[in-house]
């Protein structure tokens, strides 16, 4: 019999090769897009500016009123559930002596549903 010549297959082999590793290769890069992605989608979902008009207003009340509870308060909370879609509760305590200053804790919680901020501070 005549010896055959195999060449060809081998060819085809390293062909399937070759596509099955830039199958692969698009595979992981195409996961590597979503993954950055997400993450990038995390970091602009932050309301940072958000939270830091919360504060300046309730910092602004604290100065106007102090402890006591008013329509001011309430329309704080209202205005960030309708404008910002933000559950937005503070809360105002009796002052407190601290190194020689009258500052009163101030408790605020905001929560828009992907982000959850709680901060007790002394203004």
């Amino acid at each position: 019999m005549a010896r055959l010549n195999e060449e060809g297959q081998w060819i085809v082999l390293m062909g399937l090769l070759v596509a099955v590793a830039l199958f692969f290769l698009a595979l992981i890069v195409n996961q590597s897009a979503l993954v950055g992605q997400t993450t990038a989608e995390g970091v602009l979902e932050f309301p940072k500016n958000d939270i830091r008009d919360l504060r300046e207003a309730v910092f602004d009340y604290v100065d106007e009123f102090g402890d006591a509870e008013n329509d001011v308060q309430r329309d704080i909370i209202k205005i960030a559930l309708e404008r910002k879609n933000a559950v937005v509760s503070f809360s105002v305590d009796d002052p407190q002596d601290i190194l020689g200053h009258e500052m009163r804790p101030v408790t605020i919680h905001y929560n828009n549903g992907v982000t959850v901020y709680n901060e007790t501070t002394y203004h």
